[in-house]
């Protein structure tokens, strides 16, 4: 007390964790050094129900306060029981808590214990304090006081609880739209009585899984100050007749009685489990959508709560409860875009011991496609990681750029987990490609730089392909040159043939494939490629049947790569509703979101070794813009072919790559692989402990293997290049 200048009844504001006490200083009664005993009665809200004990303070934890007398003050009650709220006159209540709080000290935004006394009001919630110069005083008889609202103990306890929630980035938007939906209707129900217009009853959410459907009701709910109750569908489904409708009434009914103590929000979570489309062959599901159309219809204007609905398959619920005077708004959150991962990013990594090497910018542009659920996995592996490598020393563990590289192996985006053209495929790079020179250059123009550098397109004016087809021999790398450019783009690889495509049943085949660009676009920068497409889909010719499944793929595919027909659930983002008075768009942001939703970050591969079979509206600009014919290898390219194939080879000094290029004409890419593994065998047959390659082994292996082309062959290829 005497350093820091206090004298008896001096106040004091003692920090703890989770809040502060407003408290007076006064010694013990046995005069015990080094002990401190806290005051809770004027406390922040979150020690209302968790009260530190046991605890080492610091001095510096201790502040002097001054607090003079109030002249005014603005507060919330918050009584034991509903009926004690209805049934006593709101004056009788202002004169006790004026009792209550006479000669108490308060602080601006702290909770006043007042369950000493033996009455039904239990706390009281300091809103504001006046004069507003200071925040802390001294409650008199002369204090003019002003009760803004009365609520429960149980309402006051919720709110409570659902402050205490994980902070969500990169949903400002939507935040802002359902926090002003929800008080709208909660808080200001005569502002929309008095213009004639009835209140919105209920609000649709929709979005792709793991995007924060559920911890954005929760926090907007805190932050509002209404309690939550929770319906999840198998709560709710009994298996006798008659039970399931009377669980959904039962609910309906607990937040109305809710409502009765407070603004209350009702959240039917997985609403599509729980009410899906009607048919003629579920009884007991027409039964439960039927009474919960009936139930949200009987929502009355003097029932202060709000009906909330979670889905991410809008399209299976049923019709009638999309219609105004059910779920009025529906509002779509997005897979993140790249601004919004960087925020989510960041708030992850807040209270993790990150580097100060950790580029979030970096590694937001690498998690395309990675909804808040993948971002949070994807930070939790990377802090294992780091971990394991610290776990025998004895350094201060960090988190670094290397660690979520790692991360990013093994956490991929959940949207890919069940895709059809999803394969794990180890990266190739284009060193590991002998020869094409040229066709490599062209690939890198037409795959690498729109997805690399797409400000350098946008900023000349220059439109980025819709697809490239490459046809030539078999055996030419085709589809090796494909892979390539993938993982120098670092975007998503999704490889699809006949097998995933086709089905015995009529339209499954359609679907799949629309499926797939769903999938592509969801975590676009990606590469899809369609290899042997001549066999997936084919020309349309005479002698084709006009409904074959072949002519309806092509038209599912020719329509896809039009950008015909996106969902609504495909959206990046959210829509911008809420703009600040005066402040300037930022157009060239919202192009870049807005692009991160259209199939110009999907880019279609094709190959195909009979370009002739192809439909012509396939190979117009506009769908696969280059055709990019893929030679046999010449002399040149044979040549660094082959040392790229012994590159692990040990070979022996008398072997004359020169010689075999030469001596290869007409041989492609694979069998100039083949003709190496055959000289190799071909060592370890003569001698199984052979060490090196000779150049007889290269010879006996050329007259052993063949060409697989042709010279009528690349004559064809030439010529319809031309």
């Amino acid at each position: 007390m005497s350093s820091l200048g206090l004298s008896l009844g001096s106040p004091l504001l003692v920090s703890l964790p989770g809040g502060s006490c407003l408290c007076t200083a006064w010694p013990r009664p046995d005069l015990a050094e080094g002990f401190l005993q806290v005051d809770m009665k004027c406390c922040s809200p979150g020690l209302v129900r968790h009260q530190p004990s046991r605890l080492t303070l610091e001095p510096e934890q201790l502040t002097r306060v001054h607090c003079p007398k109030l002249k005014g003050m603005k507060l919330s009650v918050v009584v034991q029981s509903v009926e004690f709220k209805r049934g006593t006159p709101p004056r009788l209540v202002h004169e006790l808590v004026k009792d209550m709080l006479k000669g108490v000290l308060v602080q601006k935004n702290h909770v006043v214990n007042l369950e000493g006394f033996d009455t039904d009001i239990r706390y009281v919630v300091i809103e504001n304090i006046y004069p507003d110069t200071n925040t802390a005083g001294l409650v008199t008889s002369k204090t003019g006081m002003e009760i803004a609202d009365i609520q429960t103990v149980r309402h006051f306890h919720a709110h409570l609880q659902d402050q205490q929630t994980v902070p969500l980035g990169g949903l400002e938007e939507v935040n802002a739209l359902l926090r002003e939906m929800l008080q709208l209707p909660l808080l200001y129900p005569g502002t929309l009585t008095s213009l004639g217009v009835s209140c919105p009853r209920g609000v649709l959410l929709v979005g792709p899984p793991g995007v924060g459907k559920t911890q954005l009701v929760r926090k907007v709910v805190g932050e509002v100050g209404a309690s939550l109750v929770v319906v999840r569908g198998p709560e709710v489904v009994r298996s006798r007749p008659g039970e399931s409708e009377e669980m959904l009434r039962a609910m309906f009914v607990q937040a109305r009685t809710a409502a009765e103590e407070g603004p209350c929000v009702l959240f039917l979570d997985e609403l599509d489990s729980l009410c899906p489309r009607r048919t003629g062959t579920s009884a007991p599901e027409n039964r439960l959508v039927a009474q919960l159309l009936t139930l949200m219809d009987g929502v009355d204007q003097s029932d202060r709560f709000l009906v909330v609905g979670a889905t991410n398959r809008p399209d299976s619920l049923d019709p009638a409860l999309r219609r105004p005077g059910r779920f009025d708004r529906e509002v779509i959150i997005g897979v993140p875009t790249l601004q919004q991962r960087a925020t989510i990013l960041s708030v992850l990594c807040e209270k993790m011991p990150v580097c100060p090497s950790v580029e979030m910018t970096e590694l937001a542009q690498r998690t395309t496609g990675y909804v808040g659920s993948d971002l949070s996995a994807l930070c939790r592996e990377a802090a294992m990681h780091a971990v394991r490598e610290n776990a025998k020393g004895s350094g201060e563990q960090a988190v670094d750029m290397k660690h979520f590289l790692e991360a990013l192996k093994l956490v991929r985006p959940s949207c890919l987990r069940s895709s059809l053209g999803r394969t794990d495929l180890s990266p190739v790079t284009w060193n590991q490609i002998g020869g094409l020179e040229e066709i490599k250059l062209k690939l890198r123009q037409s795959i690498e730089w729109p997805m690399m550098y797409p400000e350098a397109f946008s900023r000349l004016g220059l439109g980025r392909p819709r697809g490239v087809l490459l046809y030539g021999p078999p055996g030419c790398s085709k589809t090796t040159l494909v892979r390539a450019a993938a993982s120098a783009s670092h975007c998503t690889f999704l490889s699809v043939s006949g097998a995933d495509l086709y089905s015995p049943y009529v339209g499954d085949s359609e679907q799949a494939l629309s499926q797939l660009f769903r999938q592509a676009r969801a975590c676009a920068p990606c590469v899809l490629f369609l290899d042997e497409i001549d066999s997936l889909i084919g020309s349309r010719s005479s002698s084709q049947a006009a409904n074959s499944v072949q002519t309806r793929l092509l038209s599912v595919l020719l329509n896809e790569m039009d950008g015909v027909g996106l969902k609504t659930l495909e959206r990046r983002g959210e829509q911008k509703i809420l703009q600040i008075d005066g402040a300037e768009e930022n157009h060239t942001q919202e192009q870049s979101d807005c692009q991160e939703v259209c199939n110009k970050d999907v880019m279609v591969v094709a190959a195909t070794n009979r370009p002739d079979c192809l439909d012509s509206a396939l190979l117009r600009p506009g769908r696969l813009d280059h055709i990019i014919y893929v030679p046999p290898p010449d002399q040149q390219s044979r040549l660094a072919i082959l040392k790229v194939c012994t590159k692990s080879m040990p070979v022996d000094p008398d072997v004359c790559l020169e010689e075999l290029a030469a001596g290869t004409d007409l041989y492609s890419g694979a069998d100039l692989e083949n003709l190496c593994k055959e000289a190799a065998l071909l060592a370890l047959f003569e001698n199984m402990e052979a060490s090196t390659i000779k150049h007889t082994y290269f010879l006996q292996s050329l007259k052993k293997t063949r060409p697989s082309l042709t010279a009528q062959q690349i004559q064809t290829y030439q010529t319809a290049s031309r």
